[in-house]
């Protein structure tokens, strides 16, 4: 199953929100909260990024939902440090995080690919205009 990374400047949105999702998703699905810093800052970690990567992989890939702009560099740092020695297929959703977090979990715990969950987390931009 493809894995989901929640990145948030704040440890206990990022656990929130996986906790939401695992509400909504088949038992089994990982969902890996990435926030907040390792002292419990405010901000992110491109460490703690890459290992909830690597606890997320199972090899059908990992998408990562972001909270914000700077997340999405610690994310991009995060992947360069982890591609240094291994090659996991990683897809940063440009979504909202708390919809697009729930429906990815419900896609990838069907047994969905990398490309439609990430399909379906995107489409959750649009859950406000139908």
């Amino acid at each position: 199953m493809v894995g989901i990374v929640v990145v948030s400047h704040s440890a206990k949105i990022a656990e929130g929100i996986c906790d939401m999702a695992a509400q909504m998703a088949r038992p089994g699905q990982k969902i890996v909260a990435a926030g907040g810093t390792d002292d419990g800052r405010i901000g992110t970690d491109a460490v703690k990024i890459s290992e909830a990567v690597k606890a997320a992989d199972d090899g059908s890939g990992v998408l990562i939902m972001v909270d914000l702009g700077s997340a999405i560099m610690s994310t991009e740092l995060a992947l360069e440090l982890l591609n240094e020695n291994l090659q996991i297929i990683v897809q940063i959703a440009d979504a909202p995080i708390v919809e697009g977090a729930i429906t990815a979990a419900v896609q990838a715990s069907v047994g969905s690919t990398l490309a439609e969950v990430l399909a379906a987390a995107e489409e959750a931009r649009e859950l406000r205009k139908k």
